[in-house]
């Protein structure tokens, strides 16, 4: 069975293509990441169930057009509409002990410890706000939350093993609650 703790978000169905069991979906990876995927999961009543993946083409910038395993009619596709597509964390993972940040979604890092580049521990990302046009990491500073731009150009190193990130974080960032 599939938990919630084994997933992460990486986008959502939108509406059937045409009448041969396509849909489109808007996903927060880009379409080669999507094809080391072992499949997309969704929660169907409660239920996280795992969907593969036949093809896959893309339609824009952010958008792609799927063709699910088993479902042939846009009926059968139509039971996804408006579903939250999840991904298991891990076909995230890399062989590396270290990793760059490029390719992971944001939410891959909640649960993570971030650290400034000085080794000081900052607080433990706990949510990701992607409402704004940068993202935002929540962090939990013993009880008080720290929004920290959520941007590659911060990040210095990851360990996934240890699930902790470094960032060079903008000088006064850490201030700004006292």
């Amino acid at each position: 069975m599939i938990t919630r703790e084994e997933l992460i978000l990486i986008g959502h169905y939108n509406k059937p293509h045409g009448v041969n069991g396509e849909i489109s979906a808007t996903l927060d990876i880009d379409s080669e990441a999507l094809q080391g995927l072992s499949c997309l999961v969704s929660d169907m009543n409660g239920i996280f169930v795992p969907f593969y993946v036949d093809a896959c083409r893309p339609k824009n910038h952010e958008t792609v057009l799927l063709m699910i395993d088993g479902m042939d009619t846009e009926q059968e596709v139509t039971r996804l509409v408006n579903h939250k597509i999840y991904a298991l964390k891990r076909d995230f993972r890399e062989e590396s002990e270290l990793a760059e940040a490029d390719g992971y979604p944001l939410d891959y890092f909640i649960g993570f410890m971030l650290l400034d580049t000085d080794g000081t521990s900052v607080g433990e990302i706990i949510d990701v706000d992607e409402q704004t046009e940068n993202a935002i990491f929540i962090v939990d500073r013993g009880g008080d939350e720290l929004m920290v731009p959520a941007s590659d150009d911060l990040i210095v190193e990851f360990d996934l093993d240890k699930k902790t990130m470094v960032m060079d974080l903008p000088q006064g960032l850490l201030d700004l609650n006292e």
